[in-house]
Order: structure tokens, then sequence, then C-alpha cells
């Protein structure tokens, strides 16, 4: 199965009790449709994802990044701590690809402080 979506979130790496490294991160799937009425309805869909193949991959794997996945899709069900049954899904990830957005690895602040020291003054306005 393939899915395309954003990530809530930065991907973590946890180890498993025997050792094993997993790669945790979360997807929003957007769809939308048109009711009887003619009117649009916006629906948000999303998995907990689990990549096992190499934990190197979650540095590339940060808040927004639109990605298209294959992989698996089943299901969870549990009781949270307030006694309130809870369901989800997990997509268990074979392929990541990349398509666009996420966060930078460098912030504008940051070029512009490491620039600074080489910039010579003069009275441009920009």
């Amino acid at each position: 199965m393939n899915i395309t979506g954003r990530l809530t979130g930065d991907a973590e790496v946890r180890t498993t009790s025997n050792g094993k490294q997993v790669v945790n991160f979360s997807v929003a799937v957007n769809d939308s449709y048109k009711n009887k009425q003619g009117e649009r309805v916006e629906q948000t869909a999303f998995f907990d994802c689990s990549y096992w193949i190499t934990p190197n991959v979650a540095k590339m794997l940060t808040k927004g990044l639109l990605v298209e996945l294959t992989g698996r899709v089943s299901t969870r069900a549990w009781v949270s701590k307030d006694g309130e049954p809870r369901a989800g899904l997990n997509f268990h990830t074979s392929n990541i690809k990349p398509l666009a957005g996420g966060k930078r690895s460098e912030t504008p602040q940051a070029t512009t402080k490491a620039n600074a020291g080489n910039a010579q003054e003069d009275d441009l306005p920009f």
C-alpha cells in the first residue's frame, strides 16, 4: 500500500529490548470529498509509522516533510490512562520517498549571522 502525507513531528529512533533500532514517526494524510449537499468535506487520517531498515533515515524525517510511503497497515486498540477505549492505525513502512517541505538544516538567522562577519559596511539599505 502507498500513502502520501506530511510528518506531524520529527522522527525518533528507539531501541527495542532486543537491541534493534526502529524509526518512529507520524504522518497526516488529507483527503476530501463532496457530500450529498455538494459541500466539500475535508478529512485527515493520522498514521503512526515505523521503519526498521536503517535508523539513519531519521535525520531527514522532519516535521512538515511531505513523504510517499510504501508498506502495510495494521490497526491497534488500547485503553487510555483515563479508561477510555482508543484505536489507531500503524503503517509498517518498507520504503520512504521524500517529496517536499520539512525543516531546513540552517535557519535564515544563522545564515545572516555567519555572513555578517564577512560583510563590509556600506550605505545600502538592503
